[in-house]
């Protein structure tokens, strides 16, 4: 039988493996926009900060093996967007299609709804079909794209984002 995919609460031990993750992330695709690499130092530091604002930083394991990550913050610093969180989520590049990602958002999710986010907030780079698929599968819909937001890979990125309410109507 198979090892089964686990979703829990990253510890400190994940930080490498979550560093390489973020690392082949900035330097082979448009998911994260930064070009600089960090260390663990940064990771650890980063880590650090989110559970100290209570901000959950998830991974999924199978077999003893971190297969990636997802975790939420705050989408803008001011307090009227409290309850309105960005989230990311990265998946291993030798691990694509595997189920890992859609368990990710799945678990954040229902992570968010517990602790009462309002909205949760994703924002893809445009050609990204495979991200952009993936959440409209989990709910959430697209409310509109930025064009060249940003640049990366000397070129000009478009940033789409989309909504999954939590609560409400």
């Amino acid at each position: 039988m198979a090892d089964t995919l686990r979703i829990r609460d990253a510890e400190a031990d994940d930080l490498p493996v979550i560093l390489s993750i973020y690392n082949d992330a900035v330097q082979h695709t448009t998911a994260i926009w930064n070009e600089r690499l960090v260390d663990l130092a940064d990771r650890r530091a980063w880590w650090e900060d989110k559970i100290a604002k209570g901000h959950p930083v998830l991974v999924a394991e199978r077999g003893g093996e971190i297969l990636g990550y997802a975790t939420y913050g705050q989408w803008r610093v001011i307090d009227g967007f409290r309850a309105t969180m960005e989230h990311s989520v990265y998946v291993r590049a030798d691990r694509p299609r595997s189920g890992t990602g859609t368990a990710l958002m799945g678990a954040l999710i229902d992570t968010a709804k517990a602790r009462g986010v309002h909205v949760l907030i994703a924002c893809i780079e445009a050609e990204n079909a495979a991200s952009i698929g993936l959440h409209g599968k989990l709910g959430f819909r697209t409310v509109g794209t930025f064009r060249e937001a940003g640049r990366k890979f000397d070129r000009w990125l478009d940033l789409t984002c989309m909504e999954l309410p939590l609560t409400g109507a």
